[in-house]
């Protein structure tokens, strides 16, 4: 049930970007040379709502769909992995005219260079799992239900 949950929660997301033309590479490039404040006003909106959004659930101690859990986060001063990460995030959107999140609904859609940033988002996963597996991703980078996966694709890994 919960894959279901999970298809059906992407399938409305990718349908949303596509709706609102964040899958278009045309869209993104012209943000990011900004000629056009679309995606920056998109992202704003979207912040908003999720700054919102998040306090009112974690007000009313609602759980996550997917895992039950609370909603609570915690905040951490960002470090060297997290600039390093934001520098190749922006090196690959802006190669890509693609974040990861549009790059599914992409494929669909049959932007053909899409194939290659999909494949780009794959081999990040696998470096990263491949240095998880190493010890060399720090321990709150691994931590809660997410961690646990990542451990556990980490040891697939290796085998």
């Amino acid at each position: 049930m919960k894959r279901f949950v999970a298809l059906v929660i992407g399938f409305v997301f990718g349908l949303a970007l596509s709706w609102s033309g964040m899958t278009d590479p045309d869209v993104l490039r012209d943000g990011l040379l900004f000629r056009d404040s679309y995606l920056f006003l998109f992202f704003i909106s979207a912040l908003l709502t999720a700054f919102i959004g998040l306090r009112v659930l974690k007000v009313l101690q609602a759980r996550a769909v997917l895992t039950g859990e609370p909603v609570a986060w915690t905040t951490v001063a960002p470090e060297r992995r997290h600039v390093v990460g934001s520098v190749l995030f922006g090196i690959g959107w802006a190669v890509a005219d693609a974040c990861p999140g549009p790059i599914a609904a992409q494929v669909g859609q049959g932007v053909f260079w899409s194939f290659a940033t999909a494949a780009g988002v794959v081999l990040g996963v696998w470096v990263f799992l491949r240095r998880a597996s190493a010890g060399r991703v720090p321990a709150q980078g691994r931590a809660g239900a997410f961690g646990d996966r990542v451990e556990r694709a980490a040891v697939l890994a290796e085998r």
